[in-house]
């Protein structure tokens, strides 16, 4: 017999009874809801998918408007410029899956035009093409607009004119590399460890107590260490042979001229487009020989204050001229570029006291050369820190952190590179020089 239920549950069982089962209209609810969030999550898909192609194709729109104005196509008419970069856009828009488009869709115009002698390219790329969809297509959405343009811009590349103003003070004496460093401060112990190969006619009066009584320049060569001015003597004659290489490539022409400083301005080599010659003369390239280590000559001392590079500032600021545009153009002159290769370290005497900082600090002469339209390629040959050597720690080591800022606000935009030790100055050198005969850019499109 089964025990009778109370009022209470009586009631709860007739109520629960009369209640719908509601647990198929959830299930219909959400799949309701579900449907519309994962297409939207599909159309927002084909949406990234369409913007990476469109990326792609301008990457490959921007390659093809550069290839219509590389120097060796300035030398060629607009219409094989304009095929050359169709092809090189067409090949490309080719590898991009899911895309399409008709060769209409694809236009590149060449234009040039010309001002005496000096000629004058723009060449602009416009595509538009269709990236396939795969979700979007349920709505009919069967594909994604993708559109885009391009423009490059180049000149026959200017005739330019390169004054180089080269470091040689006792500074540059210094070993290329860190090992080299350690090689010469652990064989001048009786000199407090100095890193220096300064080049000495009298070392016995410093008494460096080197074997054979020899200057610390000759016990570098001994040892076989290479030193920074070395680098920099072939890093010099590198960029002798590479410049008429790149004038023949860009269709001009170049000429060179080599300053040193030091103690004194010098000239290694006069202006010329002779770079045969003038690769001799860098071969000459070497840090200043002093007396010893305070004295120039044996009754001229000046307390090693061998770093006048102000002074070359100013020196090369007169005797550059006023620069041209470079057409080759009657009565027009080349463009004109000035190099600096140093540490950007001072040494002089300056307002009566002897001055220790970076260069271009006293008098503004960086400032003053940019002005007239001469840009400036500043190679900065880092001070590598010398804690063993006492005259570094009291005079550098404080100026140490503004040297290299000091040496990139002296340079024009884009035409500023470090080498720390260890680091190849040639390849430095040559990339500067590339950077500063570049005339191809990309126009902005609105």
């Amino acid at each position: 017999m089964k025990p009778s239920l109370n009022p209470v549950s009586r009631v709860a069982r007739s109520v629960r009874s009369m209640l719908p089962n509601t647990r198929g209209n959830v299930a219909v609810t959400v799949a309701v809801m579900l449907a519309p969030l994962v297409l939207a999550v599909g159309m927002s898909t084909d949406y990234t998918l369409a913007r990476t192609r469109q990326d792609r194709l301008n990457g490959i729109a921007d390659t093809a408007a550069l290839a219509a104005v590389t120097p060796t196509m300035m030398n060629q008419t607009t219409a094989t410029a304009q095929a050359a970069a169709l092809a090189v856009i067409r090949s490309g828009v080719a590898t991009i899956p899911n895309l399409t488009y008709n060769a209409s869709d694809i236009t590149v115009t060449v234009n040039d035009t010309t001002n005496g002698t000096n000629v004058t390219r723009v060449a602009t790329v416009n595509f538009a093409a269709q990236s396939t969809t795969v979700f979007s297509s349920i709505l009919g959405v069967n594909t994604l607009p993708v559109t885009g343009a391009s423009s490059a811009k180049s000149s026959v590349s200017p005739k330019i004119d390169f004054y180089m103003l080269l470091d040689t003070s006792p500074s540059m004496a210094i070993a290329a590399t860190t090992a080299g460093i350690n090689t010469m401060v652990s064989n001048t112990a009786s000199q407090g460890g100095c890193a220096f190969a300064c080049h000495e006619t009298h070392p016995s009066s410093d008494n460096l107590g080197n074997p054979g009584g020899i200057d610390n320049y000759q016990l570098a060569r001994n040892l076989g260490v290479t030193l920074r001015i070395d680098l920099v003597n072939s890093a010099v004659q590198d960029l002798m042979t590479l410049a008429p290489t790149t004038a023949t490539q860009n269709y001009t022409s170049y000429r060179a001229a080599l300053y040193t400083i030091d103690y004194n301005f010098t000239q290694l080599s006069p202006l010329t487009s002779n770079f045969a010659a003038a690769k001799t003369a860098a071969g000459t390239l070497q840090a200043v020989t002093v007396y010893n280590n305070n004295c120039l000559t044996v009754s001229n001392c000046n307390s090693d204050e061998d770093s006048y590079l102000d002074m070359g500032l100013q020196q090369m600021n007169t005797l550059m001229p006023n620069p041209g545009t470079g057409t080759g153009n009657a009565g027009d002159t080349p463009e004109e570029v000035m190099f600096i290769v140093t540490d950007g370290v001072e040494d002089y005497v300056y307002n009566g006291s002897r001055n220790y900082g970076p260069i271009n600090v006293n008098a503004n002469y960086c400032t003053t050369i940019k002005n007239r339209g001469i840009r400036i390629a500043f190679l900065y040959l880092t001070y590598n820190p010398l804690p063993t050597n006492g005259w570094y720690n009291t005079y550098i080591a404080p100026i140490q952190s503004s040297i290299a800022t000091t040496a990139q606000n002296c340079a024009s935009p884009g035409l500023y590179f470090q080498v720390s030790t260890d680091g190849d100055v040639s390849g430095a050198l040559k990339s500067l020089f590339q950077k500063a005969v570049s005339t191809a850019h990309l126009v902005s499109m609105s």
